[in-house]
């Protein structure tokens, strides 16, 4: 399949809307961080499209007193892979890490 070529205003519109959810993805890891938000508050928004493109990894490594160790030793228990994404998650899956991390 052919890569689309996209003029230089579509291009800067992507990199724009890349840019936006990126800096939404750093806030909820902070909102992580401080404890503001869930774990299971933010697998209940599968519906955001910044929630359903952030890795497993990368979340659980933004949970306080959880290193990268800690998270892949979760992973691994629950039988995610390491690149997995929140929206690649099964229910199982979802509802083990929650029962895990709480």
């Amino acid at each position: 399949m052919a890569v689309p070529t996209l003029t230089a205003e579509q291009k800067s519109e992507a990199l724009k809307k890349a840019h936006a959810v990126r800096s939404q993805r750093t806030q909820l890891r902070n909102q992580l961080k401080t404890g503001a938000v869930s774990v299971e508050a933010v697998l209940n928004r599968m519906d955001d499209e910044v929630v359903r493109g952030m890795k497993v990894l990368y979340l659980l490594e933004s949970l306080p007193k959880v290193g990268k160790r800690t998270a892949r030793r979760i992973m691994a228990d629950i039988g995610i892979d390491e690149s997995r994404r929140l929206q690649g998650l099964g229910s199982r899956q979802r509802d083990a890490l929650v029962a895990k991390l709480t």
